[in-house]
């Protein structure tokens, strides 16, 4: 008796706690479906309408913009994209009707003081491709409409007001971060010459590299995606006009940003759990599941498994070399060592007091004194486990 009303108490403050919580991060957004959009053939998975949710901007910060995109993976063949359809991932009927913006999305000064009075755009993902879709599968009902979903929406923002932005940021997190590279020169093509534009990707630069078993895992997953998506017609063009007879690498963010024109910033981990997961060690080329127990927990791995990630990070860094972050006065990164994916959108991870610091700085600072141009932002952080400030638990979830 006396245990059960303990339980429920407990399961009271709980609830109580993340409402509390929810207010602090500016409390939650209703959601926009764009009914229109069904007309034109933009449509997520099963042919319903985009969606998006719009928190406002205010006082100095109403002409200003930032578009963020979901992420949420991919599904590269007609089973996944089925299964997929039927989740928020690829139905707006799915969607949840209020999101609490946090992070970059931030409405309160405190946590988020250079975009908190910016109008913020939370652009739902439901198409399964980082908005480069575009086909139709009329045998099984599968709507590959990604590159339309995202026209569509920008369209929709311009006519909002966006057309008179004075500064405006494309910005996403994972699928949604490699689509903030494949779409930023088109997003700033489609603005004013006078507006002041930059991208932001988070836990997007995928890296093209071989897994444990000397596979090509992730580049036979991306050209799957590509293939049936139809997508290769709506990668950035000065990326495939390079890439020969294999187009489809342009989902790679290592041939797309060398050739970019306009300012980008990564924040990533240089241990990223997604791809640690899913490019190093996917459970394809794990069949014995050596690496289960590594990847859950980095601090389980074995000297040789910890050699293995070690040399990611140095793929990862040399990647990003060569694509021109780290010496583009344009470009600017926030690299740190957590086993983290996706860092933006979480407040614990973007301003708190628990936030990972590199070199003395948090992401927030970071990314705002970059934008605002106050200072060159390169950060790199020291090789896992150096940094203490990082959060105790896999942020991949």
């Amino acid at each position: 008796m006396i245990i059960g009303r303990l339980r429920q108490w407990l399961s009271l403050l709980v609830c109580v706690l993340a409402v509390i919580l929810l207010k602090s991060e500016g409390a939650s957004v209703g959601i926009t479906y764009l009914q229109d959009a069904v007309a034109k053939g933009a449509v997520c998975l099963d042919g319903s309408p985009p969606a998006y949710h719009f928190d406002k901007g205010s006082g100095a910060g109403v002409d200003n913009w930032i578009v963020h995109m979901e992420g949420g993976g991919w599904c590269e063949d007609v089973p996944t994209c089925l299964s997929r359809k039927n989740s928020d991932l690829g139905s707006s009927k799915q969607m949840v009707k209020q999101f609490g913006f946090s992070g970059l999305l931030s409405g309160q000064q405190k946590s988020n003081p250079d975009f908190y009075n910016w109008n913020r755009i939370k652009v739902r993902y439901c198409d399964g491709s980082s908005f480069t879709g575009d086909a139709v599968d009329r045998a099984n009902n599968l709507f590959f409409k990604g590159n339309s979903i995202w026209e569509f929406i920008i369209a929709d923002l311009l006519a909002k007001g966006m057309r008179n932005a004075k500064n405006a940021i494309l910005s996403g997190c994972s699928a949604g971060g490699l689509a903030s590279i494949l779409h930023c020169d088109r997003f700033r093509a489609l603005l004013p010459a006078s507006t002041k534009v930059k991208c932001i990707s988070d836990a997007g630069f995928f890296l093209h590299a071989q897994d444990v078993s000397g596979g090509k895992h992730i580049e036979e997953f991306y050209g799957k995606v590509a293939r049936l998506h139809g997508s290769v017609k709506n990668l950035p063009a000065s990326c495939t006009s390079r890439m020969g007879a294999r187009p489809e690498l342009c989902f790679f963010p290592q041939y797309v940003v060398q050739t970019m024109q306009t300012p980008i910033f990564f924040v990533n981990s240089a241990y990223d759990s997604w791809q640690i997961k899913n490019i190093l060690a996917p459970s394809a080329a794990d069949k014995s599941k050596a690496w289960k127990s590594c990847k859950l927990d980095l601090k389980k791995c074995t000297a040789a498994q910890l050699k293995t990630i070690q040399d990611f990070r140095t793929q990862f860094l040399s990647a990003l070399n060569r694509a021109g972050v780290v010496n583009s006065p344009s470009k600017g990164m926030f690299i740190d060592s957590c086993y983290a994916h996706c860092q933006v959108g979480k407040q614990i991870q973007w301003s708190s007091d628990s936030s990972p610091v590199v070199s003395n700085m948090k992401i927030a600072k970071a990314v705002g004194d970059w934008y605002y141009e106050r200072s060159p932002i390169k950060k790199l952080d020291c090789p896992y486990p150096c940094n203490p400030t990082c959060p105790k638990v896999d942020s991949d979830s």
